[in-house]
């Protein structure tokens, strides 16, 4: 492995480094709070008071009103009850609840999830490709043959085995 490219590798991974840094601070802070989305943790309540279609059918209510997971709880008369609140079916009202994170925190995490469907997924490619050539640039920082690199190989191992423990338990 000749010098020059050693020290381009260096190079290259160290201003990347820094260019992502913001990108990688909110990555690393918006997959921490991902981990805790089936919960209510920082996420606040929102009361909605809105007007929908007369006489949705239950099934469809949820899709109606933007309510994920919504379950109709009981129908008396013309109201249905669901978790979050109701709904009138003769008048079309609904009053309801809902939680969702701080609006920078939902924005993160609207980041950290895009799909093809949204045009940030190409800063979701370019983010990944970044953080593949940091792994692989990172073999280029120390010469093979020093015990630095030799080392680094069995921390590499190591890594490589509790990932595989961890996708497969």
């Amino acid at each position: 492995m000749s010098q020059a490219l050693r020290n381009n590798m260096r190079t290259i991974h160290r201003y990347l480094g820094f260019f992502l840094a913001g990108i990688m601070a909110v990555y690393a802070l918006s997959g921490m709070i991902l981990v805790f989305r089936n919960t209510d943790f920082l996420k606040q309540e929102i009361y909605h008071d809105k007007t929908v279609e007369i006489d949705i059918l239950p099934a469809k209510l949820g899709s109606a009103l933007g309510v994920k997971g919504l379950k109709v709880q009981r129908i008396e008369d013309d109201i249905i009850y669901f978790n979050q609140g109701s709904y009138n079916r003769s008048t079309g009202a609904a009053q309801y609840t809902v939680k969702k994170l701080p609006y920078v925190l939902g924005k993160m995490t609207k980041l950290h999830k895009a799909t093809t469907k949204d045009p940030l997924y190409y800063l979701n490619l370019f983010f990944g490709a970044s953080l593949l050539f940091f792994v692989l640039s990172s073999f280029w920082m120390f010469i093979p043959s020093s015990n630095v690199f030799r080392k680094g190989m069995y921390f590499t191992l190591g890594g490589m085995v509790l990932t595989m423990i961890m996708l497969f338990l």
